[in-house]
């Protein structure tokens, strides 16, 4: 469980990223939530933005953190960002603040 520096913290960093996974028309599907996988075990911060199913994004954010192990950082407007701290400890980049 984050706290709100640690939050804020990881904000921060993902600020500067750009969203390298997206939902589009076709809504939360098998593969979004294996790409999202797929970016947490390469980067620990991923940013996801939502095209379609605006709507819903909070509950499909906190889906994906839950089916994932990782944590919902923050959604803000139509962009998510998630946290997972990677198990090899040469991809772990990120050090977050007590």
């Amino acid at each position: 469980m984050l706290n709100s520096k640690q939050r804020n913290y990881l904000s921060g960093l993902a600020s500067t990223l750009q969203p390298t996974v997206m939902i589009g028309k076709e809504g939360l599907s098998e593969g979004v939530v294996r790409a999202v996988e797929a970016e947490l075990q390469n980067r620990e911060l991923v940013k996801l933005r939502f095209i379609a199913s605006k709507e819903d994004r909070r509950v499909l954010s906190e889906h994906i953190a839950e089916s994932l192990g990782a944590e919902l950082v923050r959604v803000i407007g139509n962009v998510a960002i998630f946290y997972k701290q990677s198990d090899d400890p040469e991809k772990k980049s990120i050090n977050l603040p007590l």
